[in-house]
């Protein structure tokens, strides 16, 4: 008998989870400074993050492996990369506080009756919102990392062929808190309708 179907925890779905909660002190190191540098590097550990969420959800779901282990731990992973990076951008006068707060007071609250629900033995099915909201975090957290003016025309600083990425960040931003707020209410009615009967 392998390793693998001694231990189940260690599948490479799961792996990919850890490596995604691993790279989450790098991220925070990186944000320790407002550097267009740390700015960039920051991002790009975020965007490896993000597509090792991605994979490890495809490859859990095409080699059949799925675990309580990585049902638990590959959400809790998505929030705290997610958490960590607006929090870490919060003193350089990103992001407004306020949308932090909303963003991870929903959090906080849906895992809270998820949980509630599981010990009722209810499952109560994700809704196409969350995923929509969950693209619109990624892109516009990258947009905030970079931050700075980024010109397109092979570097030829031009007034017409540039952006600012975190003009870009804050448009996406906006996108994301309207989708958390209703994924979060659209989860909390579904919730009251089975709960409550």
């Amino acid at each position: 008998m392998s390793t693998a179907e001694k231990n189940p925890i260690w599948n490479i779905p799961n792996i990919l989870t850890l490596l995604r909660i691993a790279l989450i002190p790098a991220l925070a190191v990186l944000l320790l400074s407002p550097s267009r540098d740390a700015g960039f590097w920051a991002a790009a550990v975020f965007a490896v993050a993000s597509v090792t969420d991605w994979l490890d959800g495809y490859l859990a779901r095409r080699m059949g492996i799925v675990t309580i282990f990585g049902k638990f731990l590959d959400p809790i992973a998505d929030k705290l990369i997610v958490m960590a990076a607006l929090i870490m951008i919060l003193p350089f006068g990103r992001v407004q506080a306020w949308m932090v707060l909303v963003i991870l007071g929903r959090e906080i609250i849906i895992t809270g009756l998820r949980g509630i629900a599981s010990t009722e033995g209810i499952v109560i099915a994700a809704s196409d919102l969350g995923k929509f909201k969950t693209i619109f975090q990624i892109v516009a957290i990258l947009g905030l990392l970079l931050h700075y003016d980024y010109h397109w025309l092979f570097g030829i600083d031009n007034p017409y062929f540039y952006v600012n990425m975190h003009n870009v960040g804050m448009f996406y931003l906006w996108i994301a808190t309207i989708i958390t707020v209703w994924s979060g209410v659209d989860y909390l009615a579904k919730f009251m309708r089975v709960i409550v009967r």
